[in-house]
């Protein structure tokens, strides 16, 4: 049977988020491309890109100006479907905006350790 949340593997992929968004909040290409696994099926959907494969993803990172703009988790959800793989799904506003946005991470326990093979990033339409 599958087991749901398991406390050690939860506790792994919260670390290995945190540092994904340390990274992100300064930056860091290095640690970024690090934690995205280097394969052609890995894949992020961005705001306005679409990425297909760790290649494209790198590159992306690299020519985009600055980095991503500053912003504040509100909430996270980490949730761990067996021993190697978990999900992370978290909201965020952005800094010195009222816009906020939706980020969902497929994490997989590589060799090399936990690994996003898949990523989606979107910002929530504003109504008012």
């Amino acid at each position: 049977m599958l087991k749901i949340n398991n406390a050690d593997v939860i506790r792994e992929v919260t670390e290995a988020s945190d540092r994904y968004e340390a990274a992100l909040m300064a930056n860091d290409l290095n640690q970024l491309d690090a934690l995205f696994r280097d394969a052609p099926e890995t894949i992020r959907y961005g705001i306005g890109e679409n990425l297909y494969g760790f290649d494209e993803i790198a590159e992306f990172r690299k020519t985009r100006t600055g980095g991503s703009p500053q912003r504040d988790v509100i909430r996270r959800v980490v949730t761990a479907y067996g021993p190697d793989i978990a999900t992370v799904n978290l909201e965020f506003r952005r800094k010195n905006s009222e816009r906020t946005g939706r980020q969902s991470q497929t994490w997989l326990r590589t060799e090399e350790g936990w690994r996003i093979v898949a990523a989606h990033v979107s910002l929530v339409q504003s109504f008012s």
